[in-house]
């Protein structure tokens, strides 16, 4: 974990975590505006398996994939998932990197607290092991087992879930450090 501590204290300045900060989001709102309308165009209106932070089982997979017809199943497999691919690396370093800067500034990058930098990379490799559950299932529809859908979507699960834990932990932390801002004028 020392190894962890030094490359967070590395790379946490400011400038470095707003860029990140700026590419990252710049990705998530093309998902946002443009791959996810676009796929969800095939799909009537029914949400897209990687945006069901609840989860998904075979039935619906089955209607969704059936639904989305050959043309939004490739769609989803040419245009979203890769710009997703490229978003859960940027979401683990941004977000790691933005949470370790605001520990940092609370003279808390050193202790226990820096096991939460951990969250985003957890949501981070979910997220890919996720999007290649949909790939397979994408490649093998309509031939979907229940092993493959649930194993997908136990990814999907723990990402939403690291997920929920990180932005929460976030937003105390800007509490905290909002108050010893406004404390020291």
């Amino acid at each position: 974990m020392k190894h962890f501590d030094k490359i967070l204290e590395k790379y946490t300045s400011g400038k470095k975590v707003l860029g990140l900060f700026i590419l990252t989001n710049i990705v998530y709102l093309f998902m946002l505006l443009v791959t996810i309308p676009k796929t969800m165009g095939f799909s009537n209106g029914m949400k897209l398996l990687d945006m069901l932070p609840t989860g998904y089982n075979l039935d619906y997979v089955n209607i969704l994939f059936r639904t989305l017809g050959e043309n939004g199943r490739e769609i989803y497999l040419t245009n979203q998932i890769p710009v997703d691919m490229i978003y859960p690396l940027l979401f683990a370093l941004t977000y790691s990197l933005l949470l370790a800067y605001f520990l940092k500034k609370l003279n808390k990058l050193k202790s226990p607290f820096t096991f939460l930098c951990l969250l985003p990379i957890i949501a981070g490799i979910t997220d890919y092991l996720e999007n290649i559950g949909i790939i397979t299932m994408l490649n093998s529809y309509p031939n979907l087992t229940k092993n493959l859908v649930n194993t997908t979507n136990t990814f999907s699960l723990i990402k939403s879930t690291s997920t929920s834990i990180f932005f929460i932990a976030l937003i105390v932390i800007l509490i905290i450090f909002g108050i010893k801002f406004l404390q020291k004028k």
